[in-house]
């Protein structure tokens, strides 16, 4: 490979397990392996991570030096400043492990992301939002996550709480909490976890025995039920589209994306839901923003590790 080549990590630290690509200035993918998920806290844990780099690097027949970025998307809140205050899910020593990345790959810029911010950069730079330059992607897995693009850069937000379109309220007369600690947020709703709620109160009201479920968050097999007809099941998903609408609808009246791309576990069900979202968008945006495209995302997996790539690069360059 030519000296000069650039080259470009992304990697995707999650609970169980440490996703890491190679890309090229371009967002080829020239390789990707995974680890086990080490406790980012010593140099054990850093040496797993490095070793994957090297790995990578040397499949692609070059350097560390050759790196001109490395991108971490992380399961928690990174605020402007983009130091890291609060990691609840993964055992993380966010300036020590910066300081391993870049002792081990002196050439590059090496930088956080929020993952549901990566997997909005990833499908701004590769995916459903290629060649936009505003986007909102809406993550719908157990909760409900968020990634906002403007002009080109996510938005983390000042504390770290941008994009964080699943608490937003959408019902301030709830009852029970949301994860979080407040009430009525879109995530009780439209999140995968929050389909089954709607369905178990949807057979409450109507006095009918629900169907099995495999866990909290069996969204699955509530969509599977709408498309087999089931109206209580119908129900759910009108209540998880009432609410979502509404989320968007709001988000479009702050940011006015330029398109929606819906991700997560739940995207693979959007034959059930999707056309139903749209025309609760349109009947509800303010008349400008009625037709913003919302369209499902594509890369799955591999949005993480392709944002963290491209966030890496873009601080590559302003650098």
């Amino acid at each position: 490979m030519a000296d000069d080549i650039k080259l470009y990590i992304g990697i995707d630290v999650g609970g169980t397990s440490v996703k890491e690509g190679l890309f090229n200035e371009n967002g080829e993918l020239l390789g990707k392996i995974s680890v086990p998920t080490p406790p980012l806290t010593d140099e054990a844990g850093f040496n797993a991570v490095i070793s994957g780099i090297d790995q990578l690097v040397a499949g692609a027949d070059a350097t560390a030096a050759a790196v001109k970025g490395v991108g971490l998307a992380v399961p928690c809140p990174v605020p402007s400043s983009g130091e890291i205050t609060l990691a609840a899910n993964i055992e993380i020593d966010p300036p020590a492990l910066k300081a391993a990345l870049e002792g081990h790959c002196p050439e590059a810029a090496v930088r956080y992301v929020n993952d549901a911010n990566a997997a909005a950069m990833g499908e701004l730079w590769r995916g459903s939002a290629q060649g936009r330059d505003s986007m909102v992607m809406v993550t719908i897995g157990t909760g409900l996550g968020g990634g906002v693009v403007v002009n080109g850069d996510v938005i983390g937000g000042a504390f770290g709480a941008g994009g964080e379109i699943g608490h937003i309220t959408v019902n301030p007369d709830e009852t029970e909490t949301c994860g979080c600690g407040r009430r009525g947020c879109l995530e009780q709703y439209a999140s995968a976890s929050g389909v089954v709620t709607n369905y178990l109160r949807a057979c409450k009201a109507h006095g009918v025995e629900p169907h099995e479920l495999s866990g909290s968050s069996d969204s699955r097999t509530v969509f599977q039920l709408c498309r087999e007809g089931d109206e209580v099941a119908l129900e759910a998903m009108e209540t998880m589209t009432d609410y979502l609408s509404l989320g968007l609808t709001t988000i479009s009246a702050v940011v006015d994306p330029e398109i929606y791309v819906l991700g997560g576990g739940a995207s693979a069900s959007s034959d059930v839901y999707l056309e139903t979202l749209r025309k609760k968008f349109a009947d509800r945006a303010l008349k400008v923003s009625k037709d913003t495209p919302i369209e499902v995302a594509t890369l799955g997996n591999d949005a993480g590790i392709i944002g963290a790539a491209y966030v890496a690069l873009r601080a590559s360059r302003e650098a």
